[in-house]
């Protein structure tokens, strides 16, 4: 379970109130707004690299154990609430870049009906693989999906690996989250 704090927020008592709770803060993001035409550029791939789009169960459990390898949380749970928000919103796309039959680098993009944003979520490398460029194409990609569709500005919330790749596309830093977990495995109150 998680739970997130915005910098531009006022809420007094809300960081006290989480860690009473059994919440853990992580790692703050940066959250950055900028141009989709800015990420949608070209970018080479690796040889044997492919890019594509995730709906099938069975690729959205590989997503999720991608995910889960990366961010260290449970694959099942996200599975099922990655396959049920598949389900019922039809602007949600799941992306991965695949190389030597396996999934190693994913991200989601959500886009926000009735606005010109697109949100950029769960950029996920394998670490094996960073630093190659994987994370920027699936970038660009994902960009060019939210122009394809009508959506013109971009927003994520970034951790300090993926910040410096939307700076570099003039994305520009408006605020700050941290993200707090509460790992529910193992508590006898789980099912509440």
């Amino acid at each position: 379970m998680d739970w997130k704090t915005r910098g531009h927020d006022r809420a007094p008592g809300l960081h006290e109130a989480l860690l009473a709770h059994g919440f853990e803060p992580d790692e703050p993001e940066s959250i950055m707004i900028g141009t989709a035409a800015s990420l949608a550029v070209d970018v080479p791939l690796l040889a044997g690299v492919t890019l594509r789009t995730v709906r099938e169960e069975a690729d959205v459990l590989a997503f999720s154990a991608l995910q889960g390898e990366v961010f260290d949380i449970p694959v099942e749970p996200m599975a099922r609430a990655l396959s049920a928000r598949l389900a019922v919103d039809p602007l949600m796309e799941l992306w991965a870049a695949e190389a030597d039959g396996r999934m190693v680098c994913g991200g989601r993009l959500e886009p926000v009906a009735g606005t010109d944003f697109a949100g950029l979520w769960g950029g996920a490398t394998l670490a094996a693989w960073r630093g190659r460029g994987i994370y920027r194409a699936l970038t660009a990609e994902r960009a060019r999906s939210a122009l394809r569709s009508g959506f013109t500005l971009m927003n994520s919330d970034s951790s300090d690996d993926s910040r410096p790749i939307l700076e570099r596309s003039g994305f520009l830093q408006v605020s700050t989250t941290t993200p707090y977990r509460l790992d529910l495995r193992g508590r006898a109150d789980a099912s509440a």
